[in-house]
């Protein structure tokens, strides 16, 4: 990857967020400052003629954008709400593709979203016809981009002890036990990643607990490390709670597959799921 798509790739993925779900969004006012508009009319516009696009192409009149309401504080000091929307990465490549390609950022932005928007967004189906190896591939990388937003907020919630604050989601989610413990269980080498050493439904109850835990820190007010650790473990908690009483196997029973993800990236039988995930 050259410099300027590593600078054209930072930039939108700077803005990124994720539901309380896993699933990646972007707001609509982020996106319009990227992209040099300074009107919410003119933008709005853009965003119009992107649904519209995706109307016409999916014969489907049912799309909607989730609107949300931001605060922001006047000039004279008042809260005002602000009307704003989350937007899909496909969603962001039709308004890129029909926004103003005079602007520079406009052009970077047709280059990114043209080539992430098929990289990371499976269908079920897609997802189902994968093999073990390549799901737990794309679990794997998915779990890679919901820490760097999870630490990001835990960061600005206070974390400094940010292994503390990991086990304390481990501790919740695996009846007490820390990233050591697991990996003792697991029987893997000093530092191996136990990340790297999950099957796709251990990877997918970790995406869980990485998702909700962001999703109520950014609900955190307080600047608190003891508050947001107790989240965390409270999150990975109710997750194994919820695993239980839907009958499902608990973490650490779960298998610890034969081979590392480390190794299944080596296997040259994987190139299709491997080409996503670049």
């Amino acid at each position: 990857m050259n410099n300027i798509e590593m600078y054209n790739k930072n930039i939108f993925e700077s803005i990124k967020h994720y539901d309380e779900n896993g699933n990646e969004f972007w707001y609509a006012r982020e996106l319009m400052s990227i992209l040099e508009y300074s009107k919410w009319e003119n933008f709005n516009s853009v965003i119009i003629k992107a649904v519209t696009s995706y109307k016409n192409s999916n014969n489907d009149d049912s799309y909607w954008l989730p609107e949300v309401r931001k605060p922001i504080k006047t000039g004279k000091g008042k809260i005002e709400y602000i009307k704003d929307y989350k937007l899909s990465r496909y969603i962001c490549y039709l308004i890129v593709q029909n926004a103003n390609p005079r602007k520079k950022m406009v052009a970077l932005g047709q280059t990114y979203f043209a080539i992430q928007t098929r990289r990371m967004e499976l269908s079920e189906l897609e997802y189902e016809l994968l093999s073990e190896d390549e799901k737990r591939l794309y679990q794997r990388k998915r779990i890679k981009d919901g820490n760097k937003i999870l630490y990001k907020i835990a960061s600005e919630k206070g974390v400094k002890n940010f292994d503390r604050f990991t086990n304390a989601g481990y501790k919740g989610l695996y009846n007490g036990e820390t990233a050591d413990d697991i990996a003792k269980r697991k029987n893997l080498r000093y530092r191996e990643d136990i990340l790297d050493n999950m099957g796709s439904v251990e990877l997918g109850a970790n995406i869980f607990r990485i998702s909700q835990t962001e999703a109520l820190l950014e609900k955190q007010k307080e600047e608190s490390e003891q508050i947001a650790t107790d989240t965390h473990y409270r999150v990975g908690k109710a997750i194994r709670k919820t695993i239980k009483e839907l009958g499902g196997t608990m973490p650490e029973d779960l298998p610890t597959p034969k081979k590392s993800i480390k190794e299944i990236e080596q296997d040259n039988n994987i190139k299709i799921i491997k080409e996503l995930l670049k």
